[in-house]
């Protein structure tokens, strides 16, 4: 019997070229490169969005380790999708049982060697977003978009332009040259466990503009009180809990926010959101007149039609015996809601596509869109990239590097409105509110964030990962935290409890040295292969698994 343990396969685009073996898979790439273009509409390999770290062997060295449940766990409405079973077996179409991920079994540690430490540590302090005069470098080129990149042949690139300036205030809000908000809201939030740990690789930062009508009052002018505000009510909302905020007079806002029964001055934000029984909660500003009117929507854990996010994955700096976010950028990562989906519609996805699972197991689908417009999924949203090109300039993704993005940003059980980093952003009650950019202030003396058991997030990863991967090849990560025997170094524990850094950030020696491993995949141009960096060929990753083969993982974990 075919079940939908796992939740990525809803993306799955038609095969083009697909080898049966590693090797002549990535003879396959290289030909197929030669003969097509970044506009191409083609994927070699069908089953990308299935991510190399879903290859790992749980039980390779004969100790059962549980990845998994970061991202496949009992899932929180309206995410409707329950994927816990993934922890138990390998479920692929059979299309995807071989492992493509080639660059993740080469040993970089001659290449690695022939890169010198300072050319590395020049080239990731090196700005590849802003030019020599200041400007967006990717957004000068899309405003004359080269004829390679002009996928429709039109004159004009129609995609997403890069526009936030990183020019952030106290409340973090992005401001252009000029002084003038961009819209651009940035937020310091909780890495997400594993690969995404910059330990593993790279640094990053994440920024959320609302629509217009988020930013204005009820005139259509501007007003930073309002958009603030209508931030706090979203945070509530994504979060089911009350949020505290400065002063705000109600009766401008013409909305109880804090649920007294009058219009007052109000300090915190009341969640209450049960339409069922007639509890409900506003927007602000321009905002509510529209949601009053059926334009926009509003319910717990879904972020409105409009909302935007911008996502930059970086290389990691060196700062004396510190490391932190480096200038350059790997990747410029980018989201837009386009449409509501109610909680029914989103039921009606995945009903619709476990069905589908059971009956046609091998059934591919194809992903509307393309490298210009964005990629669609069926929850209203569109996802677009960039990426360094062979010179380390940014370009946008090709079709198939886009595609391989869609499987964190659909069907997994961890997700809210298939997007993550936002629920994990700082509380109010953190510095800054939350609000604001790493290169401010880093991971340095932050807290482990507690689970719903009352666990330490982290330190409950460790025990069940000890290198801090999926892989589990940081030893740096293990040695630190265990010792030879596999038992916890209680010490190491206990500064984890009240410092999250101890286990985020890399040495000086580490972080070199997999800027360096990237830097190889860059200068080959092979993502398609993989794009996380490798020091060593990864001996616990399967190249093929069996379908519905079992992971060997007995205990099932949950991420919440």
């Amino acid at each position: 019997m075919h079940h939908l343990k796992f939740a990525l396969c809803l993306f799955v685009v038609c095969m083009v070229g697909c080898e049966d073996s590693s090797s002549s898979n990535s003879q396959a790439v290289k030909s197929e490169q030669s003969k097509s273009t970044l506009t191409a509409d083609v994927s070699i390999n069908a089953t990308a969005y299935i991510p190399p770290q879903c290859f790992t062997d749980p039980v390779a060295d004969g100790v059962e380790h549980n990845p998994c449940y970061v991202c496949h766990t009992p899932s929180k409405e309206p995410n409707f999708l329950n994927d816990i079973d993934v922890q138990l077996s390998y479920v692929f179409p059979e299309s995807g049982l071989k492992n493509k991920w080639d660059n993740i079994f080469k040993d970089r540690s001659e290449e690695i060697k022939a890169i010198s430490d300072e050319s590395i540590i020049s080239y990731v302090r090196t700005d590849n977003y802003f030019n020599k005069d200041g400007e967006i470098a990717i957004k000068k080129r899309l405003e004359s978009v080269p004829d390679s990149w002009d996928r429709n042949k039109n004159g004009r690139w129609d995609g997403f332009i890069p526009d936030v300036y990183f020019n952030f205030d106290d409340l973090g809000f992005d401001h252009d040259p000029k002084g003038a908000y961009t819209g651009w809201r940035v937020y310091a939030y909780y890495p997400f466990p594993g690969a995404f740990l910059p330990t593993n690789g790279a640094t990053d930062d994440v920024m959320i503009r609302l629509p217009e009508a988020f930013r204005n009052n009820e005139a259509g002018d501007f007003d930073l009180a309002i958009y603030r505000t209508n931030f706090a009510i979203l945070e509530s909302l994504m979060n089911e809990r009350d949020v505290t905020i400065p002063p705000v007079d109600e009766t401008y806002l013409k909305v109880d926010l804090d649920k007294d029964g009058k219009l007052a001055i109000a300090t915190n934000i009341k969640y209450e959101w049960d339409p069922r029984s007639s509890k409900n909660m506003s927007y602000v500003g321009m905002a509510r007149v529209l949601l009053e009117k059926g334009d926009i929507h509003l319910a717990a854990r879904l972020l409105p039609e409009g909302t935007e996010f911008l996502h930059s994955v970086r290389y990691i700096d060196i700062d004396g015996d510190q490391t932190k976010m480096a200038t350059r950028m790997k990747e410029l990562r980018y989201s837009r809601k386009n449409s509501w989906r109610n909680y029914y519609q989103l039921r009606t996805i995945v009903t619709k596509e476990t069905k589908e699972r059971h009956d046609f197991p091998e059934r591919t689908k194809v992903v509307i869109g393309n490298m210009e417009d964005g990629m669609n999924t069926p929850h209203g949203w569109t996802y677009q990239g960039f990426i360094e090109d062979a010179v380390g300039d940014l370009r946008p993704q090709t079709y198939e590097e886009t595609y391989a993005c869609l499987g964190c940003h659909g069907y997994v059980g961890a997700s809210n409105d298939t997007t993550i980093s936002f629920t994990r952003k700082f509380k109010e009650t953190s510095y800054k509110e939350g609000w604001y950019h790493w290169s401010e202030r880093g991971v340095e003396g932050i807290a482990d964030p507690i689970r719903e058991d009352g666990h330490g997030e982290y330190a409950y990863y460790l025990q069940h990962n000890p290198t801090g991967n999926e892989y589990r090849d940081n030893e740096e990560v293990l040695n630190k935290f265990f010792t030879k025997e596999g038992q916890a170094k209680a010490e190491m524990f206990e500064q984890l409890k009240n410092d999250i850094s101890v286990l985020l950030m890399p040495t000086s020696e580490r972080a070199i040295a997999l800027n360096k491993a990237y830097k190889v995949i860059v200068d080959e141009q092979s993502y398609r292969l993989g794009r996380e960096p490798v020091l060593n060929a990864r001996d616990k990753v399967l190249k093929e698994v069996e379908l519905e083969g079992d992971t060997g993982i007995t205990e099932i974990l949950s991420y919440y």
